[in-house]
């Protein structure tokens, strides 16, 4: 060992070295844990009090069709009232969201009563981020079924499975900001009003703003 090389080595061990090194480490910000996500497949159905939550299967074409034709159904989504065909293609779609697997996936489930089997609308968990541990929420209920409070409690299923689940850091509802039904269900659900967008979307030949309710893990109460 050359006398250079003893020098440093005496050096790297000096405790004035040792500290400099700690007050250095302890200044660095730390990383969060690494987040390795799981994939979700829930054993279906889910059921609540009143509400059996399904995937769902060709036989709710008609079902699904009389109230995606419907438009006051439509009237503050992207899309408009569907014809039976275009009801089908969607369906065919949402038969397949049983599970997420990868980022972009969403689960699409049929919300049904308890007592009679009848379906009444859907709810849908979408996984929009793994890197940033994000997901949103949507639900569309049949207007012959509104006011008895099915809306929030199929939601609800929602947050539980991307929260306590899919290990969600957040997750959000988006809406136009016309529809204060919607936004009373989020609130329900004790999400947060983050953000009024204004005139952020051409929708259907006008401009629409937007509403987000976001809640956090820390924030959920199962």
């Amino acid at each position: 060992m050359t006398t250079q090389e003893r020098s440093r080595r005496r050096h790297a061990h000096h405790p004035h070295t040792l500290l400099t090194a700690a007050r250095e480490n302890a200044s660095r910000p730390t990383q969060p844990p690494l987040y390795t996500a799981p994939v979700l497949k829930p054993d279906y159905p889910i059921t609540t009090d009143r509400l059996l939550l399904r995937p769902f299967t060709p036989h709710d074409l008609h079902p699904l069709h009389a109230y995606e034709s419907r438009p006051d159904v439509t009237r503050h989504l992207y899309w408009g009232p569907r014809d039976l065909d275009t009801t089908r293609t969607f369906l065919d779609k949402k038969i397949s969201r049983t599970a997420l697997l990868n980022e972009g996936d969403a689960i699409d489930l049929a919300i049904t009563q308890r007592d009679t089997g009848d379906l009444i609308g859907n709810c849908l968990l979408i996984w929009t981020s793994q890197e940033h541990r994000q997901g949103e929420i949507g639900y569309i209920l049949n207007p012959t079924h509104h006011g008895h409070g099915y809306a929030p409690e199929a939601a609800r299923e929602m947050l539980r499975l991307g929260f306590d689940h899919l290990g969600l850091h957040r997750i959000v509802g988006r809406l136009d900001a016309r529809n204060t039904a919607s936004a009373r269900v989020l609130e329900k659900l004790g999400m947060r009003r983050e953000a009024h967008l204004i005139d952020n979307g051409h929708v259907k030949g006008e401009w629409s703003s937007e509403m987000i309710y976001a809640m956090l893990a820390t924030e959920w109460t199962p």
